[in-house]
């Protein structure tokens, strides 16, 4: 088989084409061994070689004069044989950064705008010429087909369509008998109606042209691949809703929102023209047994599902009615509470799964759905329940408390799970509750399909120190860091996650399979994912074991200074000045108050004269909270007192200017992050502070752009190729200037919040300007509401509503429901690609449905590591489908913004 392969290029100076894929002709992906192409002018590049490969992968890249390649973006092509020995194929280059990308995802291709693939397609004999046109083009209604015409008679002579045929997810093809054909060839793809073959949309821009194909002898086919349809309407775009799904509210639930609430759900957004639900994770996060369990991002397996998602009915109802009557009472109590209560819900729940369990096990056992799932998932299903039936035997998560199971053995771990054993009930009990959760949750998700309304998960950037993963798998993570976040304006301290970091290296050596196993099971549930602080694949704050403020952190990927480079600064480096903490007499008093003399007497040694260090025993933040921590546990009631001490001692030992690198070789710093509010800086001499403020920028703004920028092209491409979900990543805090670069050029969606702007010049962003390949938002979960921002601080809400909202007069004390609808619209008209609110905030847009306790509506303060995550919406789904204005107020809202378009 003779191809020949066409595409219009115009090249650089000093660049060249090339041609590499799946096949030895053109180097089995190995870019030494690719085929070159041959330019033969006006922009114009082909090649030619033959092959007896039947189907294979290909790509274009370009190679600079300095031999670095730049790739074409998109999928890898796929060549299929048709049969024909002569093969031409004209394709078109496809853009790295390219606004229809997302449109090839799940989202669209597997619910907005899902189409069945035609079962047959006709296709002409290979003893015939044809030209073969092929249209990538996803954002295609269900009542809707592209068809082509033309300027002859084959392709309808202008006036009658020819429909093509889907031949794949996105493809939609036609042959055209090249003996019929006449050149020059004008056509141009249009949409027309299933049902009356009517012409519904043309495509914009001039006709699509074919000048001349050369007829040969033998039968050939001569392919043309294009790009995009050219909509009039521009570009699509949607509305969704955020909530938890722990936050939903319905009168069947049991104290929290389950996976069943997510179908009324489904039914209010597509009622009222939403695209999309977002939640947050729903991993199984039982470690402690306490309301710490309540936090979504610290999952002890990235697989298993939450058990306290359950609908109880729906696992089958209890024989014992006196027992059905007592979880009754239970269920109305926990359901009328205001808020989540986890703990309460939690215990509950659990002693039904296990009366649930008794009752039905052997009717479900041996049924082939069950066996299914657990062959399916066996791999990460047996680790899990042997995992937690340790958890509850040890009563602690902390697996290096187990004795001979602190290390896992997948051996012994097959015999503790044998069904043959005493206990094998209770680790069956665990297989029988995911069993459920898996079920429940797959049939809401495709009720929700049916809806026409598309799901986004969560992806933590991390997992608990305590967790499945980092006890089958340590060699994945560095147990000895703790993952975290630089200060901001949400948290001056920084923020210690307690997740360990990743052994990226390791992870590599395996193609990184544990993120794309990871992805890969999202996708049974999800259309789309959030990529929790997408910066953790560029880099991640890590704050060493014997740390609690991020403060203490560092970089990781780091290039740390060495001596050598602080010295040719013109610092004079004095490590104890550096490196200690810097603890002067003079301030004890501003940190400590009346306590200063007690603490320099329990605390602290003098040094020097009015020069302090700390005691061994208390030189550590770990050790400061642990030895106030015994206090309070012998002690019931900790004095205000030792909270001042303790906080003023932790405070203290932030009191440094450089951190020494734990992993160079050699001696390597770090400059502390937010170093000039510490009285260690303050006290610098004039040329020092200079010096050291260099040293800062250029460490902490540039150092490090090209190196961070490798390392996320070396990570970020095998997660978006590891499913087809819509990948949108959380880019916010402290943002290297390579992230939006990157995004863009790997087509993940940004995320725009208008009270939290990209550009650092200015106090509030605008919708107006958020890109297209963006989510755009009022709020998230680790914010204050829209209401509850609004009367955080008179003075900002003042210019806000002056400079983004355009009044003059002054604002009103409480952002009221017009207020409210305003930012909600702003937000509607902005070109993102979606748009997606939370909950509280649309329902702020109506004075009768929304909530008058503005301060619970918030999710998580994240400063707050104690933080209980029980937000749940005080309105029911039930009675939310039933608010029509509101709903028929917010479904013309989304339509007029046009974010409601069939395409």
């Amino acid at each position: 088989m003779k191809l020949t392969f066409r595409i219009n290029y115009k090249t650089a100076w000093g660049q060249s084409l090339w041609i590499s894929g799946s096949t030895s002709e053109i180097g089995n992906w190995d870019t030494r061994e690719a085929f070159p192409m041959l330019y033969i002018g006006n922009g114009e590049w082909e090649t030619t070689f033959s092959t007896e490969e039947e189907e294979f992968e290909y790509k274009y890249f370009i190679k600079n004069a300095d031999k670095s390649l730049l790739w074409e973006g998109g999928k890898n092509r796929c060549f299929a044989s048709t049969g024909h020995k002569i093969v031409e194929i004209r394709d078109f280059w496809r853009p790295k950064a390219d606004e229809d990308f997302p449109l090839f995802s799940k989202v669209f291709t597997g619910v907005l705008m899902a189409h069945t693939k035609n079962s047959t397609t006709k296709k002409m004999a290979g003893n015939h010429s044809v030209i073969r046109f092929n249209l990538s083009a996803p954002r295609v209604p269900k009542h809707l087909q592209v068809s082509l015409v033309g300027n002859i008679p084959s392709l309808g002579n202008w006036i009658k369509p020819v429909t093509m045929k889907k031949t794949g997810s996105t493809l939609w093809s036609l042959e055209v008998d090249l003996g019929k054909a006449k050149f020059p060839m004008g056509y141009k793809y249009v949409l027309t109606n299933r049902k009356t073959k009517e012409t519904e949309v043309w495509e914009e821009g001039n006709e699509r042209s074919i000048f001349f194909v050369n007829k040969t002898e033998t039968p050939s086919i001569h392919i043309r691949n294009d790009e995009k349809f050219r909509y009039p309407a521009g570009n699509w775009k949607g509305a969704g809703v955020a909530v938890p799904v722990f936050s939903l509210r319905s009168r069947q639930s049991f104290g929290t929102g389950e996976f069943n609430d997510l179908k009324k759900l489904a039914d209010w957004a597509s009622k009222t023209g939403l695209k999309m639900i977002q939640v947050l994770p729903i991993n199984e996060t039982v470690a402690t047994h306490s309301w710490l369990d309540s936090y979504p991002y610290k999952a002890i397996s990235v697989y298993a599902l939450h058990p306290i998602y359950l609908n109880l009915q729906q696992m089958g109802k209890l024989k014992n009615e006196k027992l059905n009557d007592e979880f009754e009472v239970a269920r109305e109590l926990l359901n009328s509470k205001s808020y989540v209560d986890y703990i309460e819900v939690t215990r509950v729940k659990s002693r039904y799964y296990k009366l649930i369990f008794d009752q039905e096990w052997d009717n479900i056992k041996d049924t082939k759905p069950y066996r299914d799932f657990f062959d399916e998932n066996n791999e990460w299903l047996e680790p899990y329940a042997a995992f937690c039936f340790l958890r509850d035997r040890f009563k602690t998560s902390n697996f290096r408390e187990w004795g001979e199971w602190a290390q896992y053995n997948p051996k012994k771990i097959k015999k503790l799970t044998d069904p043959k054993t005493e206990h094998y009930e209770h680790i069956a009990v665990h297989y029988f509750i995911q069993y459920h959760l898996d079920k429940q949750l797959s049939d809401a998700i495709e009720y929700g399909h049916k809806k026409g309304v598309a799901f986004k998960g969560d992806i933590p950037i991390g997992i608990s120190p305590n967790s499945i993963e980092a006890w089958t798998q340590p060699e994945l993570f560095n147990l000895n860091g703790q993952a975290g976040a630089p200060p901001d304006d949400f948290a001056v301290l920084g923020q210690n996650w307690g997740f360990p970091t990743y052994n990226w290296d390791v992870m590599e050596k395996d193609g990184f399979a544990w993120w794309r196993n990871r992805l890969d099971n999202l996708s049974k549930y999800f259309d789309a994912y959030r990529i929790d602080h997408i910066l953790g694949f560029f880099r991640i704050w890590e704050i060493p074991k014997h740390a609690i403020h991020g403060l203490l952190g560092y970089f990781k990927p780091g290039l740390p200074l060495s001596l050598n480079e602080i010295q040719d600064r013109g610092i004079w480096f004095d490590y104890d000045r550096f490196l200690k903490p810097y603890i002067r007499g003079h301030f004890l008093h501003e940190i400590f108050g009346e306590y200063a003399s007690e603490v320099k007497k329990n605390y602290l040694i003098e040094t020097e004269n009015n020069q302090f260090g700390l005691k061994e025993e208390f030189n550590t933040q770990q050790k400061v909270y642990q030895h106030f921590t015994t206090i309070k546990n012998t002690e019931k009631n900790a004095s205000e007192k030792d909270i001042t001490i303790r906080d003023g001692l932790i405070a203290l030992i932030d009191e440094v200017l450089l951190i020494k690198d734990p992993y160079s070789a050699h001696l390597a710093f770090h400059p502390r992050i937010s170093m000039h509010y510490s009285y260690s800086y303050r006290e610098l001499d004039s040329h020092t502070k200079s010096m050291m403020n260099d040293l800062y920028i250029d460490f902490f703004y540039k150092r490090h752009e090209s190196f961070w920028k490798d390392e996320a092209y070396r990570k970020l491409p095998t997660l978006i190729h590891a499913s087809n979900m819509l990948v949108c990543g959380e880019d916010l805090g402290m943002v290297p200037d390579c992230v939006p670069e990157v995004m863009e050029n790997l087509n993940i969606l940004s995320l725009e919040i208008q009270r939290m702007p990209k550009n650092p010049d200015i106090e509030f962003g605008h919708p107006a300007d958020a890109p297209y390949l963006s989510v755009c938002t009022t709020s998230t979960h680790d914010m204050s509401t829209i209401r509850g921002w609004w009367e955080e601080n008179h003075e900002r809400t003042k210019r806000f509503y002056r400079t983004v909202l355009g009044h003059n007069n002054t604002p009103p004390p409480f952002a009221e429901p017009w207020v409210c609808k305003e930012i909600i619209n702003q937000h509607l008209y902005s070109p993102a690609l979606f748009t997606i609110f939370p909950i509280q905030d649309l329902l702020a847009m109506d004075g009768d449905l929304r909530w008058d306790e503005t301060d619970k509506e918030r999710i998580n303060v994240p400063s707050d590591e104690k933080n209980k995550w029980r937000y749940r919406m005080i309105l029911s789904l039930e009675e939310l489908l039933k608010a029509k204005d509101f709903n028929r107020m917010l479904s013309e809202m989304v339509k007029r913004a046009g974010r409601n378009s069939e395409y």
